[in-house]
């Protein structure tokens, strides 16, 4: 078995992120690393404040650290990356290409995240002449930057600043100015510790603050200061230092600001030290005793000033301010700013905004309002305490009232799935994809996403007209030109939209309605309203309408054609008796109709305006169904080709050029008669990188597109793509979107074709069925469109580009541990627990005593929401915990019952017990005070519910105890299968408990994942892969006949067939197992087991090994896997989630034809598209054993982002054209959703 990888959403988690101006241009972006493994720059929109994606790679490595600098005098900043590949690597984003370079690429160690090897930690000097790399332990490497003789960036040998036996906490640049750069390291020495047994010299060991400085003229490092600081120390910050460029004043103090366990400390060599304390939230539930630290720092520069924001543990903003005379520090400030998600990265703009990485779930853009200067926030200083706060002696405690945003307000929220828990894949909303439902997040802000497949669309308007439209559209007046529109009441439409000013370049002035009978024209003025004095006939329906030459309109109607002059003169032009038109096409120059006597008439725009029919006319010899011509290209007189569909079930290409007018160039037969036929000129990068393609986009009558591309010389029809779009006759529309054209296709699910960052995409729609569409301009939604569905008319915008998914979220209590769904109810039932946190009950009775006791409760501060301020913290053993049932279809929680004494949830499933026929019930594994390290429990309880109210209530039927924490539950042949810590249990119903009736106790750690078919269980051990066991019920036996060869860390496990698993480890493995038939049929075969259980086992283990068939690295925690078919009538995939958020499916190839193609594109990419960060992609994907019979297809993805040149030369080594490849890869990505 072969399996292709591809990545339905890339990892979504942001582990790193700076800020910098990337592009040369005073514009600042900000540079994220998703997942570890994906660099993307995002920017701020200056018009809307959004967040945009401006470029993004895959770079098939893991990013473990990231960094901008910018050389001394230069205008843009560079991405400077250390990674697991042993190497530092320069990037440059390329405004022309919009994609990143390589400019340098160091190699300085082995490959792989290791302890030793630098790319943990880098600093870059503020004046952007070196950069310092640093691994977790012991290793410090220095690299020089420069310039050579044109203007190139340069980078020179490593120079060692190497600590044996150190421990490297974090690492800054100090900011001295233009001296010798100057390096800031948090070190421990651990030597002493290692050799002593009885732990004094671990207690007695010193956290060092080290400075090293790279001395410019002697070019080596030297070790310039050390000194010991708080034991507790974890973060570094740079202080601003040296003189200013531009006055002889000094930009700061230097120094760094260390942030320890409760304090930041300000340190400076030869400098007064200075201490403040970290206020603590003032909270009727926090503990006073517990300790805060800093967990993410950012600085900002201002014209002659500088602050810090420091973020806690708990996600509280902290404003930290230095007043210094020149070189020397008066005053360490500090004051609560205000609460935000806790961070992995913090980053300023200078436009006014803070970009917040959060490090579970979405990311926030907010703008700052003010800078906390003028509040009534107490604030802290230095100057308060003796000594200015330095030394070890604990400072008084420091409080703070938290409250809701008060100096930032939210900009924008980008969607992120990490981490996801679990996840599930069921089609409860009736769509022609299935939905996933992912359990995301963590803590309070933990929700449940409802993925679909398709592009979001927001409505701005929906109205009810008098009939039902057979089609619309929207047109101007002038093709230069000027109208008013201050304020139109819509009457027609029921609503009122403002409009400015507006010229007709611009907006649209008609709208023009199709009926059976008839036509609507509505004006766009100061009211939108019907209007009959435009030159267009109301008594018939219309078939077409074009804003023609400058300043004139068209509109062709059954019985001929009506070109409306500016001055309201309408010259008409009609068929002959008994004579119909059937279809037309137009441009702005051009104008076709088919007639009913299957003849096509052309007519040209000359220069004074006047609409001439060509002097022949073609005969078809066969009906003609539909036609298209694209728009006039610029500086041109015509467009060449018309598009003909027929009811032969052909299309035919007809030249339009003066030289062979109406002569046929080409023709293509089609699998059914075509319904709609569009020509538009597209960018597509993978096919041309620098010129539209002219595409021809044929709509069949059974539902089905097909997308070919029309030689701009010869017209010849090359390269034809299919797709099956829906069960109705597919309606085509051309309609610009962000100024360049797309394609529209309504069946009964609507696409969207439009190009996004110069690649082509194709995405349904998700919205009502629409049975006509156009485009639409107004003040309103300046590029929307306009839509019918029924007698409804529609105006929708797509605030979205790019997304290939929508996600509806809905919001949980705690954590999400695990989730089930009911196809039965179509409901899903799932569990929560939180660690270190109170119960509601246990909330109230704290609350309760204290108020006993005399002391006042802040009830404003205890009240405020825990999805924003987060879940008070506790001590190890307390838990908050919840069942939950939520409705799909409604998007929203209907039933939530808390768990009480301290129990916690952490498996469930839904059991249909044979001794109860058509009942089921809801088995919820819990423990009592459970603990995690060491894991133990006072007493598991599985607790069976009644599952009432079609699914929507539950009722305890009885809790029965075990001995450990039920960690995996389920339904096996009308009974429950559990795992029990160690143990594997079978249980039956019984009138007060569930009665134990099978067991087995030889799994080594702990069971975390089970899966069934027939009498076969498969179950995964958290330490040593899947083991196979069989249930005889003749002897009420449970075996356990097969096992691993290798012990693997298992995280998700599903059954393929009934001999294979797949399953992924805690190290980002997947891996599929097999049993070998001859074993599989001898264990059916035994009807006691007697044979399996007197076998001798094999290598410390069960007597029979299951066989590797597939290892792959996908670098993400796999939480499910799921074997669905994703596509409508497609074949079955292998559907995973990773806990960074990435989700992604493994398809089985089905020839070995296709194995052959897919993995020698995949070596030939492997060398021509190399990683970003200089990984090896073999390596990578066999970071833990070697990768077998699983091809990358984020790799195979690259193919179309290669040069031309490139992608014709591996076409040609691969025996096929380029457009072959790219549509090999396109058709096995459409299999997978």
């Amino acid at each position: 078995m072969h399996l292709f990888n591809y990545s339905l959403l890339p990892s979504s988690a942001i582990t790193v992120a700076c800020v910098g101006q990337f592009s040369g241009t005073k514009a600042q972006e900000i540079c994220v690393a998703r997942g570890g493994t994906r660099i993307e720059l995002l920017r701020t929109d200056a018009t809307t404040g959004k967040l945009e994606t401006v470029a993004e790679a895959e770079v098939f490595g893991t990013i473990r650290s990231l960094a901008a600098f910018k050389l001394t005098g230069g205008t843009k900043d560079y991405i400077i990356i250390g990674s697991d590949s042993g190497r530092i690597v320069v990037l440059e984003y390329n405004i022309e290409t919009n994609g990143f370079n390589k400019l340098h690429q160091e190699t300085y160690g082995r490959s792989g995240s290791r302890r030793i090897v630098p790319g943990q930690h880098i600093a870059a000097d503020p004046k952007g002449r070196a950069v310092m790399i640093g691994a977790m332990e012991k290793s410090k490497l220095v690299y020089i930057l420069n310039r050579d003789a044109a203007a190139n960036l340069t980078i020179s040998s490593p120079l060692e600043a190497h600590k044996q036996r150190a421990i490297i906490h974090s690492m800054v640049g100090v900011d001295v100015g233009f001296e010798n750069p100057l390096f800031a390291a948090l070190e421990v020495d651990y030597g002493e510790s290692d050799q002593d047994p009885s732990g004094e010299a671990f207690n007695a060991a010193e956290k060092m603050l080290t400075y090293y400085e790279l001395d410019l003229g002697l070019n080596h490092v030297v070790r310039k200061w050390s000194e010991a600081t708080d034991p507790r120390a974890n973060l570094l910050v740079q202080v601003p230092g040296g003189q200013s460029a531009t006055t002889e004043k000094f930009d700061g103090p230097s120094g760094v600001l260390v942030c320890a366990e409760d304090y930041i400390i300000y340190k400076h060599q030869g400098a007064k030290e200075h201490r403040v304390p970290i206020p603590k939230r003032a909270h009727p539930l926090s503990d006073p005793d517990r300790g805060l630290i800093i967990t993410s720092a950012v600085m900002h520069k201002m014209r002659g000033a500088f602050f810090f924001l420091l973020q806690s543990e708990e996600g509280d903003l902290y404003k930290v301010t230095i007043d210094h005379a020149e070189e020397e520090v008066q005053a360490l400030k500090i004051k609560y700013f205000d609460t935000v998600p806790v961070a992995s990265s913090l980053c300023i703009l200078k436009s006014g905004f803070l970009f917040v990485a959060s490090e579970f779930g979405n990311q926030y853009l907010y703008q700052f309002e003010k800078l906390g200067d003028d509040d009534d926030e107490t604030e802290y200083s230095s100057t308060d305490y003796d000594n200015f706060g330095a030394g070890t002696d604990p400072l008084p405690p420091a409080t703070f009232r938290p409250h809701p945003l008060d100096n930032l307000v939210l900009a924008d929220e980008l969607d992120s799935l990490n981490p996801i828990i679990d996840a599930k894949v069921a089609n409860f909303l009736g769509d022609d994809t299935p939905q996933i439902y992912t359990a995301c997040g963590r803590g309070a802000r933990s929700t449940v996403r409802v993925l679909r497949q398709g592009l979001e669309v927001t409505e701005a308007v929906s109205s009810e007209l008098p009939g039902a439209p057979i089609a619309v559209w929207t047109t101007k007046i002038k093709a230069e030109g000027n109208f008013f529109s201050s304020f139109w009441d819509l009457a027609v439409m029921n609503e009122t939209i403002d409009s400015s000013y507006h010229t007709l370049d611009q907006y649209d002035a008609y709208i023009i309605l199709s009926f059976v009978n008839g036509t609507l024209v509505l004006s766009i003025g100061d009211t939108i309203e019907e209007v009959s004095d435009t030159g267009f006939i109301s008594s018939a329906p219309t078939l077409g309408v074009q804003q023609l030459g400058d300043d004139a309109l068209l509109q062709i109607y059954p019985r001929g054609i009506r070109h409306i002059l500016a001055d309201k003169r309408v010259n008409e032009w009609k068929v002959g008796p008994g004579q119909t038109i059937l279809a037309c096409t137009t441009n702005k120059r051009q104008v076709v109709v088919a007639l009913s006597t299957n003849e096509i008439v052309y007519f040209e725009l000359d220069l004074d305006g006047q609409l001439n029919e060509f002097q022949e006319r073609k005969d078809m010899g066969v009906e003609v169904l539909t036609m298209s011509i694209a728009e006039v290209p610029e500086g041109r007189q015509r467009t060449p080709y018309l598009a003909v569909g027929c009811a032969d079930s052909t299309v035919r290409i007809i030249s339009l050029d003066p030289d062979n007018t109406l002569e046929t160039l080409s023709l293509q037969a089609l699998t059914a008669p075509p319904s709609s036929i569009v020509v538009a000129d597209i960018l597509d990068a993978s096919i041309d990188k620098f010129h539209p393609t002219l595409f021809v986009n044929i709509g069949l009558q059974n539902g089905v597109l097909l997308r070919t591309v029309l030689d701009s010389n010869s017209g010849q029809l090359t390269d034809t793509r299919t797709r099956f779009l829906g069960s109705r006759p597919v309606q085509l529309t051309r309609v610009p979107i962000h100024g360049s054209p797309a394609i529209l296709a309504l069946s009964s699910r609507s696409w969207l074709n439009y190009t996004h960052q110069n690649i082509l995409q194709f995405t349904p729609l998700i919205f009502d069925t629409l049975d006509h569409a156009w485009s639409f301009s107004a003040e309103l939604c300046p590029e929307g469109l306009i839509g019918i569905v029924g007698n409804s008319l529609r105006i929708f915008t797509f605030p979205k580009l790019g997304s290939k998914v929508q996600q509806t979220s809905i919001p949980l209590s705690y954590t999400p541990r695990k989730m089930i769904v009911s196809p039965e109810h179509r409901l899903i039932y799932i569990v929560e627990s939180d660690h270190r946190t109170l119960s509601p009950s246990a909330q109230k009775k704290l609350l309760a005593d204290q108020r006993a006791a005399g002391m006042e409760v802040d009830q404003e501060v205890a009240d405020l929401p825990f999805d924003i301020f987060g879940l008070p913290r506790a001590a190890a053993g307390n838990w908050a915990s919840c069942i939950r049932i939520i409705d799909p279809v409604e998007a929203a929680s209907i039933f939530q019952l808390d768990l009480e004494n301290n129990e916690a949830a952490f498996s469930v499933a839904i059991v249909p017990f044979h001794t109860h026929p058509n009942e089921l019930f809801l088995v919820v594994g819990s423990a009592q005070d459970t603990h995690l390290a060491p894991r133990t429990c006072k007493t598991g309880y599985l607790n069976t519910y009644k599952i009432l109210e079609n699914g929507r209530n539950l009722e305890l039927l009885h809790k029965t105890e075990t001995d450990d924490v039920p960690t995996a539950l389920l339904a096996f042949q009308g009974r429950l299968v559990a795992g029990v810590g160690k143990a594997l249990r079978i249980y039956d119903m019984g009138k007060k408990k569930l009665l134990r009736k099978a067991e087995n106790k030889s799994f080594a750690t702990m069971v975390t994942t089970l899966s069934t078919q027939g009498s076969r269980i498969l179950v995964g051990d958290i330490q040593e892969s899947i083991h196979y066991a069989v249930y005889k019920a003749p002897e009420n036996r449970l075996i356990v006949f097969a096992d691993d060869t290798a012990p693997r860390w298992t995280t998700a496990s599903c059954m393929v067939d009934y001999q294979t698993v797949a399953a992924g480890d805690k190290f980002g493995n997947f891996f599929l197992n097999r049993l070998p038939k001859n074993v599989s049929d001898e264990v059916d075969d035994d009807p006691t087991g007697a044979s399996i259980m007197h076998e001798k086992g094999y290598l410390m283990g069960a007597p029979h090994k299951t066989h590797l068939l597939a290892h792959y690295h996908v670098n993400d925690i796999i939480t499910s896997i799921q074997k669905v078919a994703m596509v409508a009538g497609g074949r079955e995939v292998l559907l995973y989630t990773g806990l960074m958020g990435t989700v992604g499916v493994l398809v089985p190839f089905v020839s070995t034809e296709d194995v052959d193609f897919f993995s020698t594109l995949e070596m030939h990419l492997r060398t021509e598209a190399p990683s970003l960060v200089g990984r090896d992609h073999l390596a990578y994907r066999g970071s833990y054993a070697p990768v077998k019979a699983v091809v990358d297809g984020d790799l195979c993805n690259q193919f179309a982002l290669l040069p031309m040149q490139k992608q014709g030369q591996i076409a040609q080594e691969l025996d096929r054209t380029t457009a072959e490849v790219l549509k090999k890869g396109e058709t096995i990505a459409s299999s997978s959703w």
